[in-house]
């Protein structure tokens, strides 16, 4: 189809995005045609008239589980035996792929055109990544890691992750997994906020230095970038000085964590969604105990203030929810756009530009998506309101444009007791 999007408000996410006026946005197939002013002929395209509500570039959300909803538990949950269970028959195999496609489709109608895994069962990831794009079924561009690897004890070991017990499993691993023509590579080189032992100490190094570097070694050989769970300073300077390529969720930096950034060219996705239940909610509501609450604020504070230090140190840093930890979702990307301009105290533009053009270039997707220019991808989302007044405009869209497929009205189905709880922080 040919489409002519006019009566717009233009925000196209670049860093000084202010709205424009009297264009027209021309898709053809997937991608935009043209920008042009609204006063031409356009016979030749379907007409969408936005009757001035806002468009501006897909949600990129760099950092998320596909296997989980996000709904908290009282308990915790082992996952170890629960995804031996969901893996153990091919009927089994076969729902919990379909369930991790409804969650990407969730993504999407919540606004997010493109997504990064980083961490999930078997090679379910590339799969539905390839169904996508196969127009097979409906879901944003994926950038998929598949499982990702852990060691003995470590996070997520043997669940979303394999256990290797020396540097080279590790390398093994990089390579099993690659056969699966995965997008990036995910090392689990700390521990996290439910796996610390010790109050005061989450966060603590698991995987030793030589399993990173063999681990990287082998990724960049391949052409495969590496992104590393890590919620210590520890932890960022091993992952850093040996390869890493992408930081996920930070620590409290010093000067030396910041020169390794830059040395390395290495950048930061924060996560502030996934700390926020565990540092900052009742423990009757987050189920916490009084360690995990104070390491999660430990985490928290870690996070902010790493991505603070990066952004005043021009070290690049991009946004991602960690759906599914408990409280977090996948339609709520635009809870941590939220929470970027909130904590981190940057401008509702810089994060909306943070969450769309920076996402994309950290993804390597610059030239593809992020921002609205002529030969980019149609990947487009609708609000009524101005989200660069008020970022929670972003929470209800009136149509979500993705590879030049329309979607009007986008319904989500919420958890009304977690919106309830997550807004109180707003």
């Amino acid at each position: 189809m040919k489409y002519a999007i006019i009566n717009g408000r233009i925000l196209d996410g670049t860093e000084d995005m202010v709205p424009q006026s009297g264009l027209a946005i021309l898709i053809h197939d997937e991608k935009i045609q043209n920008i042009v002013s609204d006063n031409g002929d356009f016979s030749d395209y379907q007409i969408i008239d936005l009757k001035g509500q806002y468009i501006m570039p897909g949600l990129i959300n760099m950092h998320v589980h596909l296997p989980a909803s996000g709904k908290p538990k009282k308990k915790q949950t082992d996952l170890n035996r629960l995804v031996k269970i969901v893996t153990s028959c091919s009927l089994l195999r076969m729902i919990t792929r379909k369930m991790c496609e409804g969650y990407a489709k969730t993504e999407l109608l919540s606004g997010v055109t493109t997504l990064r895994t980083v961490g999930g069962i078997m090679d379910y990831d590339t799969q539905i990544r390839d169904r996508i794009f196969n127009h097979q079924i409906m879901g944003p561009r994926i950038i998929a890691s598949n499982m990702a690897i852990s060691v003995e004890g470590g996070h997520m070991a043997g669940s979303l992750a394999y256990i290797a017990n020396n540097a080279r499993e590790a390398s093994h691993y990089v390579e099993k997994i690659a056969k699966d023509q995965p997008d990036l590579i995910k090392l689990m080189i700390t521990g996290g906020v439910l796996d610390a032992k010790v109050k005061g100490e989450p966060g603590v190094l698991k995987m030793p230095a030589d399993y990173v570097h063999a681990a990287c070694d082998k990724a960049h050989r391949l052409g495969l970038k590496v992104a590393a769970h890590v919620e210590s300073p520890e932890g960022v300077k091993v992952a850093l000085e040996n390869g890493v390529d992408t930081i996920e969720h930070g620590a409290k930096p010093d000067k030396y964590i910041l020169n390794l950034f830059k040395e390395h060219g290495a950048c930061l996705i924060t996560t502030l969604s996934p700390a926020i239940p565990y540092a900052l909610f009742d423990r009757e509501i987050s189920h916490a105990t009084e360690m995990e609450q104070y390491n999660g604020k430990i985490v928290f504070d870690g996070i902010v203030e790493c991505a603070k230090a990066c952004l005043e140190n021009h070290i690049p840093v991009g946004l991602g929810t960690d759906t599914g930890c408990p409280f977090i979702t996948h339609y709520d990307m635009w809870r941590e756009v939220y929470y970027f301009h909130k904590y981190c105290g940057v401008s509702s533009a810089f994060a909306l530009h943070t969450a769309t053009q920076v996402n994309a270039k950290l993804a390597g997707l610059e030239d593809i998506t992020g921002s609205i220019e002529s030969g980019k991808a149609a990947d487009l989302i609708v609000c009524q309101n101005n989200p660069l007044e008020d970022l929670q405009a972003l929470r209800h869209l009136e149509m979500v444009i993705v590879g030049g497929q329309i979607i009007h009205q986008p319904q989500v189905k919420k958890m009304n007791d977690i919106e309830v709880q997550l807004d109180k922080f707003l």
